[in-house]
């Protein structure tokens, strides 16, 4: 079986298997998307409206600014592989509960097994905090973390203002287009 074949069979357990209480108000799961052999990971939050009507990460606003950045880096949505911690809409956007997390956490932590990326790159601090519970996304943004995590293979992680952050709030456009082109630095130096 392919990596791409077995990320198509992990989405298709988790929908039946994930007891995110989420499900009962979204429209339908969102899956992670993009190349099983991407060397970069991003993870955000959660689904917004766009992704919950389409079953697809990064489609809305946000995810418009995401492509624009990942093209400025000569990078396509192919090439990476985006995913959520949480994998259905929060009623009304709100941010996820740390129970939605948790029950989408072994969803995540597939995704992340077969994939296997060099980095993982954290758009806001809930993807971040997910994974780094201690720190502040005001102070480490744009910063490479290391860290060996039992469950995961990959130890290079670099946090992220969220792009729909960046929408609402100009002056963080700049610092994550700035904090952006760090990637390809961070890819040459690990190889």
């Amino acid at each position: 079986m392919t990596k791409q074949e077995r990320l198509r069979a992990l989405h298709e357990k988790w929908f039946s298997k994930c007891t995110c209480a989420l499900k009962k108000t979204a429209t339908q799961p969102v899956p992670g998307d993009g190349s099983a052999h991407a060397q970069i990971v991003f993870i955000g939050e959660a689904p917004g409206k766009s992704e919950d009507m389409q079953g697809r990460p990064f489609v809305g606003a946000a995810g418009k600014f995401l492509t624009e950045m990942l093209e400025s880096i000569n990078l396509k949505r192919d090439d990476v592989y985006i995913t959520n911690i949480v994998k259905y809409r929060p009623p009304n956007n709100r941010n996820p509960e740390p129970s939605e997390k948790e029950a989408c956490r072994a969803w995540l932590t597939e995704e992340l097994n077969v994939i296997q990326p060099k980095v993982i790159v954290f758009l806001g601090r809930h993807a971040m905090n997910t994974f780094f519970p201690g720190e502040q996304i005001s102070k480490v943004h744009g910063k490479l973390l290391v860290k060996k995590f039992p469950y995961i293979e990959t130890t290079y992680f670099l946090p992220l203002y969220h792009p729909a952050a960046a929408l609402y709030d100009g002056s963080m456009r700049e610092t994550l287009k700035k904090d952006f082109k760090k990637i390809t630095h961070i890819l040459k130096k690990i190889q």
